[in-house]
């Protein structure tokens, strides 16, 4: 298999517009393409990651930079549909198929809470127990109970992630909270209040991962390369936490662990799950996550930053775009490039995570 690298990435920002989806995701691709010093008939095949889009989606995208015949497969996989198309053009690369290929995530998503059930409804999608919101919940109220996690703890993620994306000019949200207004903030599923869940957002993010050859030709930047990625569904032959068994494959991809990693970027689409994700990725011991952010061990200036971008609570949660957002951010921050939001550890080694309904997850070890 052959080594595969992050040749372009691009973005747009997050937030709530008018203009069609496609437009905004044909930016993001030309963004990335001019940051890879790549021509978009270059590009040997293309996937489209978005969730509630319709069908040929990525083909209307394409069709907005120009219709060069190339390969687009479309990809669903909810929230970590972006990083599994990543995943999908790692393969592509490494194989020897394709040598560039371009991922292009992107979601326009209405206002309130997401409903990812469909058909007939069980008593517990009555009572409200399959929504994301009370699932959280019932997470919460588990943490606090088993380890003592404090609402103020759980606060604690809003307020880091808020200031995080106050220096994203790709934000949704680009205000400072204080930990009394998140903790004032609307009950939406106790202990969650409303400043503890991400946004609903329109937005689009773009990637080109590329061989060997094709990096070393074209870039006079550090290298970023992919070294490990991981694709996995729950299971119900283990007690093994998702998340922790999906990095444990990725870290041996890598042949690095968690001890090796400078900077992550995980889903905390709820506060109290960035503080799981801490423990599940083994960054700390279980029961442990609140002393990091209280210790502010996962602050920008911390030892390990996580979610400098503004996570999914400020740069906001565009169901297709998520994982390769993550993978903008991690490749901007490896380059040097994040500016006011620049972690201050030199890192090497970043981490992206997403999961979702489902029961899905994704992992991928960035390094240079």
């Amino acid at each position: 298999m052959r080594d595969v690298y992050f040749q372009g990435v691009g973005m747009v920002k997050c937030g709530r517009f008018n203009e069609r989806i496609e437009i905004n995701a044909a930016r993001a691709c030309i963004n990335a393409l001019k940051d890879a010093g790549i021509n978009w008939r270059e590009v040997q095949a293309a996937y489209a990651t978005h969730v509630m889009q319709g069908v040929s989606a990525g083909q209307k995208v394409v069709s907005q930079i120009g219709l060069t015949g190339l390969n687009v497969t479309n990809v669903e996989n909810a929230c970590a549909s972006g990083s599994t198309g990543i995943h999908h053009a790692y393969y592509d690369v490494a194989s020897g198929k394709y040598d560039i290929v371009l991922v292009v995530g992107f979601e326009k998503m209405q206002k309130g809470v997401i409903d990812s059930n469909s058909g007939e409804r069980s008593y517990e999608d009555k009572m409200g127990m399959r929504i994301m919101p009370g699932e959280y919940a019932m997470k919460a109220q588990r943490h606090m109970y088993e380890y003592g996690t404090t609402p103020e703890q759980m606060a604690r993620v809003s307020v880091k992630n808020h200031k995080n994306g106050c220096y994203n000019p790709y934000a949704h949200y680009q205000k400072e909270l204080t930990l009394e207004e998140v903790l004032h903030s609307r009950m939406i599923s106790d202990p969650l209040t409303l400043l503890q869940a991400c946004p609903t957002s329109d937005g689009a993010a773009a990637a080109i991962l590329v061989s060997e050859n094709v990096a070393k030709k074209n870039n006079n930047r550090d290298l970023i390369k992919l070294i490990g990625t991981s694709v996995q569904t729950e299971s119900v032959f283990e007690e093994e936490d998702l998340t922790t068994r999906t990095a444990n494959t990725a870290y041996e991809m890598a042949n690095v662990g968690p001890e090796d990693i400078n900077l992550a970027e995980v889903h905390d689409a709820f506060t109290i799950g960035e503080l799981l994700h801490y423990e599940a990725l083994g960054f700390c011991e279980l029961g442990e996550s609140g002393r990091l952010i209280d210790e502010g061990v996962t602050e920008i200036s911390g030892s390990l930053p996580v979610s400098p971008s503004g996570g999914l609570q400020s740069r906001g949660h565009p169901l297709g775009m998520t994982g390769i957002a993550q993978v903008c951010e991690i490749v901007w921050q490896l380059r040097g490039e994040s500016k006011q939001r620049q972690v201050r550890n030199n890192p090497k080694v970043g981490l992206t995570h997403t999961q979702g309904a489902g029961g899905v997850c994704s992992v991928s070890i960035i390094s240079k």
